[in-house]
């Protein structure tokens, strides 16, 4: 009742004002045609001394000019609580147009004064209210069309957008991105600030909305500035590893220590270091075997992932952890390299079980095979052995053993006293041969990053759902406190659940405490406009009768960011939520803002760009290329250690007379 009766007192201001208006107006006539109303005998002494007065406290009508400006702006003003019937068909063109005849009948009519005879006054006061009624109509109509039209803001960009962070808020480790949002009608330059990248960071689009150029670069940049130690999956080699090299070459002097830049490429041997990611000096435990063959498997057949602790899961993944405790335990580990195992489980398993079992550490171990082959069990038997056989044999590549059997660098990549920024390139054409090896490497980066006393580090992982990445959620979870930032690029929240697992996506979704998403559609989207919750937002309703329109405003919570907004992000835009610190507090952690990208500068830098060097020539000193014949050579010899070793073994087991009866019989 209130607000009525506040509309109601306004309502009666308005009227008083337009009535203000129309008596100066009718002022302004007996002024200036006073000849025209004397002779009509119209004229009142009362009136004459009235207006004198005006003209000598005032100056009211010292120039026609005068007046005129002061009835406009009462009538302006009293167009502003202007009711009535809106007009559907109403355009804003209609309304300027009447508004510029108003303005040239109401103003350019000052000549017709001068003409003799009241004709001219006539005339004059004519063409001033036809001018006065234009200016009144365009007035009236301007107030119900800004008041009243609904389709002005038809897609509630007003509502939806908010104030966001415009603070650059910078420490030792913080990643901050410029950004351009809107806000109030108006575009707002602002930051995005992740104080605390430790507590990990997610990176989602489809393909195209611009979450590599716009934020995984920026994280690599930034971090490698700030002197970060670094491991970067570069799932198109070697798009990232050249960002990289070219900034670990500009901002070296940022380390303590100068890093060292390696790089991981089984397509070109020559641009590749070599790194054997079983190194037997970094197992210490059966239990480090079991995890390595666990991401070998998993990686080769991604549908394992779903039945995790199935029989015919799990035996194929405890076979080929023996085969690689048994390398690590024989001879010191000298032969423990991921090569060898591939060609030791591709030799005849009466032999490979026979020499497996006379090792106490995997004769429990291999309880479920044994008791499977002195039962009888032969077809279980292949059957588990064929489940490692058959997709370990498509790893067998020559190119691949000769950079998993070499020993350039460890993994270990935030050693205070040997920083390392490693790349691990993948191909799109191989990524099921490669994915395997370049999970290994991951899991084993994993287990030694994560422990107290490194230098920060970073992971930076784009096109996460192309590897599987064994202990990642742990990683993320529990490596905060290590100072190691995890950041994850890929496309929806379903791409990850149907290579991961319901479970496992579930848990890095939600422990995840950065978030950024350009367009994503469907349960996605809903799951993170849920995620950014909600806001009180006016609603306005219009009711329209045959005598007036009433309008109406309310307030309710509704979606800060909904879905349909997040689906038909545009590129380089994006959404998403920040965590902030104890004594960096972050008031708006959410943003829906325009990534600022300097697209000229980045142009200039990616031209001046060195590409990665080759790491190892070939040639030999009569300028022959031997790349073919050693690799080939490497290979050979691989497949000859393990005939060797086989050939060892049995001898020593026939020696033995404890052992006589693990000796298949004829």
């Amino acid at each position: 009742m209130q607000g009525e009766d506040d509309l109601r007192g306004l309502a009666k201001i308005m009227a008083f004002m337009r009535a203000v208006s129309i008596v100066i107006l009718l002022m302004h006539y007996y002024w200036y045609c006073y000849s025209f109303f004397l002779e009509k005998g119209w004229t009142l002494e009362v009136i004459n001394t009235i207006l004198y007065n005006f003209q000598r406290t005032a100056g009211l009508f010292s120039h026609p000019l005068y007046t005129k400006v002061f009835i406009l702006l009462l009538l302006s003003l009293s167009c502003l609580g202007t009711k009535g019937v809106k007009n559907e068909k109403l355009t804003w063109t209609q309304i300027i147009g009447v508004l510029g005849i108003g303005c040239i009948l109401f103003f350019s009519n000052t000549f017709l004064l001068r003409r003799s005879g009241n004709i001219g006054n006539m005339l004059y006061m004519f063409s001033m209210s036809a001018g006065y009624i234009s200016l009144m109509m365009a007035g009236v109509w301007m107030s119900r069309l800004l008041k009243n039209n609904l389709m002005n803001d038809v897609f509630n960009n007003e509502n939806e957008s908010f104030m966001q962070e415009t603070r650059l808020m910078e420490n030792e480790y913080s990643v901050n991105l410029p950004t351009k949002f809107y806000y109030k009608g108006k575009w707002n330059q602002g930051w995005i600030n992740i104080v605390n990248p430790f507590r990990a960071t997610i990176v989602l689009g489809t393909p195209g909305s611009g979450k590599s150029y716009a934020i995984v670069n920026n994280y690599i940049k930034q971090q490698i500035e700030k002197g970060f130690s670094m491991y970067i999956y570069d799932f198109k080699f070697d798009d990232l590893s050249t960002i990289a090299y070219n900034h670990v070459l500009k901002y070296h002097d940022r380390y303590t220590v100068k890093p060292k830049f390696y790089v991981i490429n089984f397509d070109d041997p020559r641009r590749s270091h070599r790194c054997n990611p079983l190194n037997p000096d970094f197992m210490t435990d059966i239990s480090d075997a079991y995890e390595a063959a666990y991401t070998i498997m998993l990686n080769l057949n991604r549908s394992w992932i779903q039945k995790q602790g199935d029989f015919f899961v799990e035996s194929p993944i405890i076979l080929l952890a023996a085969i690689i405790w048994f390398l690590k335990i024989y001879e010191k580990g000298k032969y423990c390299t991921f090569p060898h195992a591939i060609e030791l489980l591709n030799k005849k398993y009466s032999d490979v079980f026979t020499i497996l079992t006379s090792y106490a550490d995997l004769e429990n171990y291999l309880s479920p095979f044994m008791d499977a082959w002195q039962g009888g069990a032969q077809d279980q038997l292949q059957g588990q052995i064929a489940s490692a056989k058959i997709p370990l044999s498509r790893m067998i590549s020559p190119q691949l053993y000769w950079v998993m059997t070499g020993d350039d660098f460890s993994l270990d990549i935030n050693n205070p006293k040997e920083p390392k920024i490693l790349c691990v390139g993948n191909n799109p054409d191989r990524q099921n041969i490669y994915s395997a090896a370049l999970g290994l490497y991951n899991s084993r980066i994993v287990k030694f990053i994560n422990k107290k006393g490194q230098l920060k580090s970073s992971v930076i992982i784009d096109e996460l759902p192309t590897i599987y990445f064994r202990g990642l959620d742990n990683l993320i979870a529990t490596a905060r406190s290590n100072k190691v930032a995890v950041c994850l690029g890929f496309q929806d929240f379903s791409q990850l659940t149907r290579d991961y697992g319901d479970k496992e996506s579930k848990v890095i979704q939600n422990t995840v405490g950065n978030i950024f998403s350009g367009q994503v559609v469907g349960d996605t989207a809903k799951s993170l406009s849920e995620r950014f919750g909600k806001v009180l937002q006016k609603r306005q309703s219009l009711t329209i009768n045959r005598n007036d329109t009433s309008s109406s405003i309310s307030t309710q919570l509704d979606s800060l960011i909904p879905a349909s907004k997040i689906s038909t992000l545009s590129q380089g835009m994006f959404v998403g939520a920040v965590s902030d610190n104890f004594d960096e507090r972050i008031e708006q952690k959410m943003f829906h803002a325009e990534i600022v990208v300097d697209h000229e500068k980045v142009a200039a830098e990616t031209k001046s760009y060195q590409p990665i060097p080759e790491i190892l020539s070939f040639v030999n000193e009569n300028g022959e290329d031997r790349m073919t014949p050693l690799i080939e050579e490497n290979y050979k010899k691989v497949k000859l250690d393990i005939v060797t070793i086989i050939e060892n073994e049995m001898e020593r087991i026939k020696a033995d007379p404890e052992l006589q009866h693990l000796i298949p019989k004829e």
